[in-house]
């Protein structure tokens, strides 16, 4: 079982007063000498999860916001780091592969193999036109293009020179001179509900965060829909030859109780902004996942959804460092612990 988390930034965070003052004076340049606090929770926050027992952050991509940019901020902490991962998102529809190819091995040798990619299909129309590339919404080609997008990817890494003759991308011979740190490379994360995503994802992912059902009435009915998912993407990658291991992303937060513990999330979490008002709308269906209890009702959630295959749950809450240590007491370690102890029993 693997536990992540979000690197801080707008697009993701809510309940945070480093971004919220990260945000309100973005337009403006810094005082003499000062860093942006956004900056400062993200190294704080995320060295802090390395010490903890986290295994990935995922570095988030939006270009059209007051964020800092996914692969900068992930190459200026990921190399501190000792042993998490960095997972740094990419739209294909504005980046060229070979460009990520590049950047890709780099931060995977900066972190001894410790790299992988997010995949996003995109859907922001107006953040693609702005910079320069096309999401292809309402267009089931932007899964042809994010096939071919990994296809690259991985050609690069693999051999020079590599060519690609595709309906998206026509590589001549390219050449990438540095390799991955590992055999294997980087794996790829993504997401997607559409049928021809879901085809994408089986025959290209190395993981896929899990589909829920939006509609559910009850945490029973949000575990049934993830469960039936599982088995439909398991049965996909099975056809084409291929095993894609899944994740999950829920909220998640402690208190006596459910009731409780949303009490204080709503105490914690004021949504003044438009970033803040949409995160906070989607919580509803994770907290019918059971992410949001007891800790002993979250971790016993937790292991029901690892009974169904979910290897790594990245979790989203309000960034602090606090909350780091938090979920590192009620979750990480007790849920590792046994594990840990019959390992070193020989048993």
């Amino acid at each position: 079982m693997q536990f992540g988390l979000y690197a801080p930034v707008p697009h993701v965070s809510v309940g945070s007063d480093p971004i919220a003052r990260s945000v309100a004076a973005a337009a403006a340049p810094l005082p003499p000498g000062d860093v942006d606090p956004a900056f400062e929770l993200a190294r704080d926050m995320l060295l802090e999860a390395d010490h903890a027992g986290f295994d990935i952050i995922l570095f988030a991509e939006r270009h059209l916001g007051a964020d800092i940019e996914a692969w900068t901020l992930a190459c200026a902490i990921g190399p501190w780091t000792k042993r998490i991962k960095s997972m740094v998102a990419v739209h294909p529809g504005l980046w060229r592969p070979e460009i990520v190819a590049k950047m890709a091995v780099s931060l995977d040798r900066m972190t001894k193999g410790r790299m992988a990619i997010n995949l996003v299909t995109g859907w922001n129309v107006e953040e693609h036109r702005m910079y320069g590339g096309d999401a292809l919404v309402d267009n089931d080609d932007r899964y042809v293009r994010a096939e071919e997008f990994v296809h690259v990817l991985r050609g690069l890494w693999r051999e020079t020179p590599f060519s690609h003759a595709g309906k998206y991308f026509q590589i001549d011979a390219s050449q990438l001179l540095l390799k991955p740190a590992t055999a294997a490379g980087p794996e790829i994360f993504t997401a997607s509900r559409s049928v021809a995503g879901l085809d994408m994802i089986a025959r290209v992912g190395d993981w896929w965060f899990v589909d829920f059902d939006k509609n559910a009435r009850d945490s029973d009915e949000y575990f049934e829909g993830a469960r039936r998912s599982i088995e439909d993407m398991r049965a996909r990658a099975a056809r084409a030859g291929r095993r894609v291991r899944f994740a999950l992303n829920p909220f998640v937060a402690f208190g006596e109780s459910e009731a409780d513990a949303m009490a204080r999330v709503k105490s914690i979490i004021a949504a003044p902004d438009a970033d803040q008002r949409k995160i906070m709308s989607r919580i509803g269906p994770a907290t019918l996942g059971g992410c949001i209890g007891s800790p002993e009702a979250v971790r016993a959630r937790l292991r029901a959804f690892a009974g169904i295959g979910v290897e790594l749950f990245l979790f989203k809450f309000p960034p602090s460092v606090a909350a780091v240590r938090e979920i590192r007491d009620h979750v990480i370690l007790p849920m590792r612990e046994p594990i840990e102890a019959i390992s070193a029993s020989g048993g």
